[in-house]
């Protein structure tokens, strides 16, 4: 490596016929002075400099490579009696970023190079990477996501709580083939949203699902109230099993989606409009009139739609028995579908992981950036108005109980 003894002359001599590893000692040796200017203003002296009222000393080095565009950097960052160090212009990676580079390396590792892989590695440098430095990265990923999605949830009340899946493209026994990774975000009794759990598996089915939701009571997931789903037929059975007594709310989005499907395509802008006119009612009472007109309306033509509408009523609009100032947020899955968008976004870059760990470490390191970011003192829900959806004396909560229509 290049040593912090070279002088700013001997740079200069090497910028004349200058190539690529000689380009990347130069940028080496820049680093680390870099580095050493730093910790030498952290601890208060230079090297073997004697001042009184210095904050601690060097106590050696410990390796740091880092891959650049001109190939791999073996910095060395100082090491200190007291305290730690590490500089700022080598700031870690955000954890979506390590965990999508440790994916990149694995399909690498693994021989999947396809060509977006290998654009990729060649953007990081050209750098090679070995099997057990993937595990080495991989390992210590795994241990801190692990926590995340493992950790107690401390018997807080998380009176709404959305539920969906997104899917990607895994190898698997040499085929490839779609599984589904399924997410659960809730608000606290204090207005804050929050990543409760995620699970990866082959299929999103009832059991799959029974299973994830279990998973998040035993961790202490409580005092549901409403959840917030499409109207996945699994997933809809297991929160009856597992959330009795609260109410399910079917994303009007997705029922919006269903309705269009439901009628010819050239109709489908009329009848659209004319069942978003239920959703901009004030009140219930109006909404339901409002299903009435439109059922009224929709039967001579079309038929199908407006049986989907009349089964769907209840479920539809259970959100209008809660604060309207909640109802714009639990109306439909759009809460939890921005973070699957953003999980999408970061898969996209892989194409096809190689295996289910894989894509469980990044949608892990997605979500719990962002869960994270919620925390930053935000409220999706003030307090106020979490108070009057909490108190014992306010309106009845919901009608339509989530377990009608399933065994308990």
């Amino acid at each position: 490596m290049a040593h912090p003894r070279m002088t700013d002359q001997d740079l200069l001599d090497q910028l004349a016929a200058a190539d690529r590893d000689q380009l990347r000692l130069i940028l080496e040796h820049s680093l680390q002075r870099l580095i050493e200017m730093e910790a030498s203003a952290v601890i208060g002296a230079d090297p073997y400099e004697r001042v009184a009222d210095r904050a601690t000393h060097r106590n050696g080095h410990r390796p740091k490579p880092l891959d650049t565009g001109v190939g791999r950097l073996e910095l060395q960052i100082p090491k200190l009696r007291v305290g730690s160090f590490f500089p700022t212009l080598l700031e870690p990676r955000r954890r979506i970023d390590r965990a999508l580079l440790a994916v990149i390396q694995e399909a690498y590792v693994q021989g999947v190079s396809t060509r977006k892989v290998d654009a990729l590695m060649e953007a990081l440098g050209g750098c090679q990477v070995s099997k057990s430095e993937v595990s080495r990265i991989c390992a210590q990923l795994d241990e801190e996501l692990a926590a995340f999605r493992e950790r107690p949830l401390d018997d807080a009340r998380y009176p709404y709580v959305w539920f969906d899946a997104t899917h990607h493209k895994v190898r698997q026994a040499g085929r490839i083939v779609s599984q589904a990774t399924v997410i659960a975000v809730g608000v606290r009794e204090t207005g804050e949203k929050s990543v409760l759990g995620l699970m990866s598996g082959a299929a999103e089915t009832e059991a799959f699902w029974l299973e994830f939701c279990r998973s998040l009571i035993r961790r202490g997931l409580g005092g549901v109230e409403l959840v917030i789903s499409d109207a996945h037929e699994g997933l809809r059975s297991a929160l009856a099993q597992c959330f009795t007594g609260a109410t399910w709310q079917r994303c009007r989005v997705h029922f919006l989606r269903n309705i269009g499907a439901a009628v010819p395509a050239s109709h489908a802008p009329a009848v659209l409009a004319l069942t978003r006119t239920i959703f901009s009612q004030p009140t219930s009472e109006t909404a339901h009139e409002a299903v009435s007109h439109a059922l009224q309306l929709l039967e001579p033509r079309f038929a199908k739609a407006a049986e989907l509408l009349r089964h769907a009523e209840a479920d539809v609009l259970a959100y209008m028995a809660f604060p309207a100032d909640h109802w714009r947020s639990i109306s439909s899955t759009n809460a939890i579908e921005r973070l699957n968008a953003e999980i999408d976004r970061r898969a996209k870059v892989v194409g096809i992981f190689p295996n289910t760990a894989s894509l469980l470490r990044l949608a892990t390191a997605v979500v719990q950036d962002q869960h994270d970011e919620w925390q930053d003192d935000r409220r999706l829900f003030s307090q106020h108005s979490m108070a009057r959806l909490l108190h014992p004396d306010g309106p009845p909560l919901l009608t339509n109980p989530l377990t009608e229509g399933f065994a308990a």
